[in-house]
């Protein structure tokens, strides 16, 4: 069975540094000792507004880690200008609001699919790997290969929301819409990736879906940090997601 990636969002780290101003604490120290206790890469989101990681930090980034940048961005042209200044391994394209505290969803790569086309192009063009975030459902998967892009990473936040209100059978439907949307994916020759809300649990059960090569997983991680320390949060989080892979493998 492939081998389960974990990319490391450090966002909050900046969300936290810029709550007071200064350069404390720092992102790319985090992402230093992210990949220092297992990490397999650094995921960071430049927002139009700057809310958290700024343009500078992704310059750093790229500059001091040894594993690949995922460069989460929205489809702009001042967005696309940096990405191609900084030249990271990937580009996630997402949504963004000024309204929302996070990413609501996944991106309209269906009503949007004649405005996304250039930016996939031009990423690809320059070398950079264009992954598009979506929910989990067969059209947007085809829009996403039809696009061009390699990768796609489906959109987790429905289902881990129903987990933690405890809503059972909302939380079985939306775990269905993964399981289905990762073994479609392979069939169109998109490779899978997933995040948004994930936990150690959650984290555990959906590295039971072989086709998913790479969870992104942030806010848990810099929240849990606060009690126990950065690098054992990542190497637990790791650990839950090698069981849970472990096991999927065990039962087939």
């Amino acid at each position: 069975m492939t081998a389960l990636r974990l990319g490391v969002n450090v966002d909050h780290v900046a969300t936290i540094r810029n709550a007071r101003g200064g350069a404390a604490p720092d992102p790319v120290r985090a992402a230093l000792v992210a990949i220092e206790a297992g990490a397999d890469g650094i995921t960071a989101h430049l927002r139009e507004d700057r809310r958290h990681i700024h343009d500078d930090d992704m310059r750093r980034l790229k500059a001091a880690i040894r594993k690949p940048l995922n460069f989460e961005m929205a489809a702009t042209e001042a967005m696309l200008d940096i990405a191609l200044r900084v030249h990271p391994h990937a580009c996630c394209l997402v949504p963004e609001k000024r309204t929302e505290r996070t990413t609501e969803g996944g991106l309209d790569v269906i009503g949007g699919f004649k405005a996304l086309k250039p930016y996939v192009a031009e990423l690809g063009k320059a070398g950079v790997r264009v992954s598009m975030f979506i929910e989990p459902s067969s059209e947007a998967l085809k829009a996403s290969a039809d696009l061009g892009a390699p990768v796609v990473e489906l959109h987790t936040g429905a289902w881990c929301d129903a987990l933690a209100h405890g809503d059972a059978a909302r939380a079985d439907y939306e775990f269905g819409r993964l399981r289905v949307a990762a073994a479609q994916s392979a069939g169109l020759g998109l490779e899978c990736h997933a995040g948004h809300g994930l936990d150690y649990d959650s984290a555990r059960v959906i590295a039971s879906l072989p086709q998913i090569v790479e969870l992104n997983i942030g806010h848990f991680l810099v929240g849990e940090a606060i009690f126990v320390g950065l690098a054992d949060t990542i190497r637990r989080m790791r650990a839950a997601m090698d069981e849970g892979r472990a096991g999927a493998g065990a039962a087939r």
